[in-house]
């Protein structure tokens, strides 16, 4: 399976095993969404459990709340993550806040489902990595698949789950993972062992971090398309990096991290949002805080630039392979 396929399995498989859950947005029903991530799913269960809602983000996850304080378990679809800032407040002061504010009388099943990231040409409304927005707000989990089969049973894992979830798809690699080198032809998922994605019912657990690679030398801390831009770095520089794919931020494998940089003494942190207040800026400081005495180098960042994500010069703004081969070849020198 690629990407695509493996979230519309997940949701194939949930749906199948509890009746609680519904999935709604902008064009999921009939047309089974932009990407097609919903393909399928209203023919086989209904327009009452998949349904199509009117262009309204706000209204979107403000219905998802009310369903999910009457028993139900809502997946809905944002159809990029450029436009979940109207849904910001329903997500921030409601679904985040009420297991607290009832006292765990209500909880908050959402999984919100939103396309994410650039390197397609989207420019700055189609692009956008917003995902440190959330990983600031108690209550909500964050969760960044790298692979179809991560992907699935995330998702799974994600709509089980009793807490609210924000599932961010990393657009770039739905069909295929991407090293960075746009100029190259796309290498479809079914050339790699993680497509092997199987058809029934399979969890990860979530806060749990994957090594990619071990290495000796350097860790490098990546999520969603990252993952690929570093492992294919690797390949190319010979560098003996661990490279550690968070798969969630929210929570997160604190233990993974600080296993690894105590290894390696050295650590790079990659990601397309942009650098200030990002997510990075989280992960140096726990680093820092954990392995201080351990750490041979500073911790380097390899982010997006703090500007709108542009559209000429795309290339330019994503912190691809030469970013990153700077900033490990720094990190090593030191």
């Amino acid at each position: 399976m690629n990407m695509i396929q493996a979230i519309n399995s997940a949701i194939d498989v949930s749906m199948d095993r509890d009746g609680q859950i519904v999935v709604l947005g902008e064009d999921v029903g009939f047309f089974g969404g932009v990407f097609k991530a919903t393909e399928g799913l209203q023919a086989k269960y209904g327009k009452t459990r998949v349904f199509d809602t009117p262009i309204t983000e706000c209204g979107i996850i403000g219905v998802a709340v009310g369903m999910a304080t009457y028993g139900l378990r809502p997946v809905p679809e944002i159809q990029f993550a450029d436009y979940i800032y109207p849904a910001l407040d329903q997500l921030v002061s409601e679904a985040a806040r009420l297991r607290y504010r009832s006292a765990g009388e209500f909880t908050a099943p959402i999984t919100v489902r939103t396309p994410f990231g650039g390197g397609i040409f989207g420019g700055q409304t189609h692009s956008q990595s917003p995902e440190g927005i959330f990983t600031h707000v108690a209550g909500l989990k964050t969760v960044i698949p790298s692979t179809p089969y991560d992907a699935k049973g995330l998702l799974i894992a994600a709509i089980e789950d009793n807490d609210p979830v924000i599932f961010f798809e990393p657009k770039r690699i739905y069909n295929g993972p991407f090293d960075g080198h746009h100029d190259r032809p796309v290498s479809p998922w079914s050339k790699y062992p993680e497509s092997a994605v199987p058809e029934g019912y399979y969890r990860i657990e979530l806060g749990q971090a994957r090594t990619v690679r071990e290495g000796n030398d350097v860790t490098i801390l990546a999520y969603g398309t990252m993952v690929h831009v570093a492992t294919g770095v690797i390949a190319a520089t010979g560098i003996d990096a661990e490279i550690i794919d968070l798969r969630t931020l929210v929570p997160l494998d604190i233990e993974a991290i600080v296993t690894s940089v105590k290894k390696t003494g050295r650590c790079v942190v990659v990601h397309e949002a942009t650098k200030t207040s990002g997510f990075g800026a989280e992960l140096s400081a726990l680093v820092q805080e954990h392995c201080f005495h351990s750490l041979e180098a500073p911790v380097e960042r390899v982010t997006g630039w703090d500007t709108p994500y542009p559209h000429s010069l795309e290339w330019a703004y994503f912190p691809g392979p030469v970013r990153l081969t700077e900033a490990l070849r720094r990190v090593m020198q030191d």
